[in-house]
């Protein structure tokens, strides 16, 4: 019985660096080199995070369904969420990015695990409480829903049209309809139906 290995595809800025990571992976029995089209996991060596970087982590991550991880040499905070929303779920500093660190953190990314550098996860977790307070002072949830919005959804799709919904949450219907026409107008919505189903493949109700 053979054992099933990860199929692993590289990107890298120069072809130096290249095979200096491919060399150092081929050697890993628990990985596969393969075409980028093919990859489970997609390693990202990068210097820094620019345009061109985070369109060949989205083409990773949502084109080719990989999961990338992301090697570099410097990141700046701003980045940090980015990077998150491009897909990446590990990131390694490049000073630090051995062939078995490497290696580990693919192992991990198959799995589904993510992981960050210590001083990373700090830098992370603020940016997150930033945003955190912003949205409280603003009234809106993790999920970018004020309360009462995630109210009418729900009873929306609970089959209730304005005048019920006004009634239940006491509210007037003019509130009802200025909070469908906030919702349909901020997430670019079509109708009530498109709203709902949109809600409910978010997990917001």
């Amino acid at each position: 019985m053979t054992m099933e290995t990860i199929p692993v595809a590289v990107h890298a800025p120069d072809p130096i660096t290249y095979e200096g990571v491919v060399g150092g992976l081929r050697r890993r029995p628990e990985l596969t080199l393969v075409a980028e089209t093919d990859a489970v996991v997609a390693v990202v060596v990068a210097e820094a995070v620019d345009d061109q970087v985070k369109g060949v982590l989205r083409r990773f991550s949502r084109s080719i369904g990989a999961r990338p991880v992301l090697i570099v040499s410097d990141l700046k905070e701003a980045h940090l969420l980015e990077i998150v929303e491009c897909g990446v779920v590990a990131v390694l500093w490049r000073r630090e990015a051995g062939p078995d660190g490497i290696a580990r953190a693919i192992v991990a990314a198959a799995g589904g695990d993510g992981s960050l550098p210590p001083d990373l996860q700090g830098r992370l977790l603020k940016q997150v409480a930033r945003i955190q307070r912003r949205m409280d002072a603003q009234g809106l949830s993790a999920t970018g829903l004020a309360e009462r919005e995630r109210e009418v959804l729900c009873l929306i799709a609970d089959g209730l049209d304005t005048s019920e919904i006004a009634g239940k949450l006491a509210y007037s219907e003019r509130t009802v309809k200025n909070v469908l026409h906030g919702l349909m107008t901020r997430f670019q919505l079509r109708n009530r139906a498109h709203a709902v189903a949109y809600a409910l493949r978010e997990g917001y109700i």
